[in-house]
């Protein structure tokens, strides 16, 4: 009988990494996982070990796979003290799933592969929700051999599996991707303040976008919030605001002038001064009536 391929998980309690660590053990992996608060019952009841440190998990695993906020963090995990690359597992794989950025991607891959470690950059995206069926997207950066050995593990959680190209492009993609929709998401709320400044319904604004090119489910999402319902999409605009700021330096590193990148930037520190950092990407509407002075409502 074959032996179960072991894998690591750090960040299991997290809203999107716990669907994934439990759609990893429901398809039968050998789940090992690292939490600094306490164990998710259900991991448990499905037979996964909990160990005390990156390091531990490091030396024990095949694939570790790393879904945590910042690229800091995952430096942190990865290289820091007692972090995965200590006393690693001959042939060990690192995924780092986490929004993170290429060059601190390219940088921990050249790290890793000094210790015989191989590296590769998924990253995901839609949300908890589809976590917890294994129905997310990801954008993995790897070379053909890597892919083929995580490509099972991947599969597990995501309904699709798109690749990027070599290690730091899944994260490339990730930063566009993000900083698209938080264009987009952005320039609805300030449209949105701005119609009632000038006296029109933005709720007529949405009804026309919904009638042409801008038929989405983003649209929705805000156009929700015209309702008073905010909570339509999880993500946190904090998060938001690092993801844009990474976009920026990576178009800096290319030597591009992120000129709506710093404006969407501003528009979500903005917000996160004014008290929403921790609540919902869709809050962003509300903190830009408030900023301009429309409404007297708090977060």
């Amino acid at each position: 009988m074959t032996m179960a391929t072991t894998v690591g998980f750090i960040g299991a309690n997290g809203l999107m990494g716990h669907g994934m660590a439990k759609n990893i053990a429901k398809a039968g992996f050998d789940l090992v996982y690292t939490v600094h608060r306490s164990a998710p019952a259900d991991l448990e009841a499905m037979g996964a070990r909990r160990v005390a440190s990156n390091a531990e998990l490091g030396a024990q695993c095949e694939i570790v796979v790393i879904c945590i906020t910042t690229a800091q963090d995952v430096q942190q995990v990865v290289a820091g003290p007692d972090g995965l690359l200590t006393d690693p597992r001959e042939g060990l794989v690192i995924v780092d799933a986490a929004t993170s950025e290429p060059a601190v991607t390219r940088e921990l891959a050249a790290r890793a592969a000094a210790a015989g470690v191989a590296y590769a950059d998924a990253p995901l995206t839609r949300g908890p929700a589809e976590a917890e069926q294994g129905r997310l997207n990801t954008l993995v950066g790897a070379d053909d051999e890597v892919f083929a050995r995580i490509e099972p593990v991947l599969a597990s959680y995501c309904e699709n599996i798109l690749r990027a190209g070599p290690v730091g492009a899944g994260h490339t993609v990730k930063l566009l991707n993000n900083f698209c929709l938080q264009a987009a998401t952005t320039a609805l709320a300030e449209s949105f303040t701005v119609a009632r400044a000038a006296g029109a319904d933005p709720q007529t604004l949405v009804d026309v976008l919904g009638k042409g090119m801008f038929d989405n489910q983003l649209l929705a999402i805000m156009g929700a919030t015209l309702g008073g319902d905010y909570e339509r999409q999880q993500f946190a605009l904090g998060n938001a605001r690092k993801d844009v700021r990474y976009y920026t330096r990576l178009a800096g590193d290319v030597q591009v002038a992120p000129v709506v990148g710093d404006g969407v930037h501003e528009a979500l520190s903005l917000a996160c001064s004014a008290g929403y950092a921790g609540h919902n990407v869709p809050w962003v509407a509300q903190a830009t009536d408030r900023i301009n002075g429309l409404t007297g409502q708090t977060c």
